[in-house]
């Protein structure tokens, strides 16, 4: 097994994104750790998602395209992992900020053994090569991380 440099380079655009120097200029945890339960679980617009439940969606969708990647068929549920979050403790909100970190280490593992074999297989169900289905995640968090930014002027 070969390692890939492309799985390299792609951790380094997660890690980026996720607690480090993005070309976008702004990361998800540099964000996400300034703000309190309350302040993530504020609805400040009328038929918006919260905070909180915009975190919990990148989760499900970045364990959903993992197991894609690991040759997993899944199918997306009704909700498109869109829910109203219940426990709106400290407690809660600290264990979902250590779930999408345990998230990102899954990530790394998996990154940094994927094969350049590995990035041409396809997802069959939509078509896709799993090249496509890690930058789709990246693009994925880049955008909900823009809807967060956006929400913190409001709360």
């Amino acid at each position: 097994m070969v390692r890939s440099t492309e799985g390299e380079r792609m951790y380094g655009l997660f890690e980026d994104l996720y607690a480090g120097t993005p070309w976008l200029g702004v990361n998800i945890m540099s964000n996400l750790r300034t703000i309190t339960a309350s302040k993530a679980a504020a609805r400040p617009l009328e038929n918006c998602n919260t905070i909180w439940e915009i975190v919990h969606h990148m989760i499900r969708w970045r364990e959903n395209v993992l197991k894609r990647v690991q040759d997993n068929v899944l199918e997306t549920p009704q909700h498109n992992y869109i829910q109203e979050v219940v426990d709106t403790s400290l407690e809660a909100w600290q264990a979902t900020l250590e779930e999408l970190k345990n998230n990102q280490s899954d990530w790394k593992s998996f990154l940094e053994s994927v094969t350049e074999q590995d990035l041409h297989k396809m997802y069959e169900p939509n078509r896709q090569d799993y090249y496509k289905h890690i930058h789709g995640i990246l693009q994925h968090d880049a955008y909900h991380l823009g809807q967060i930014i956006l929400l913190l002027k409001f709360v």
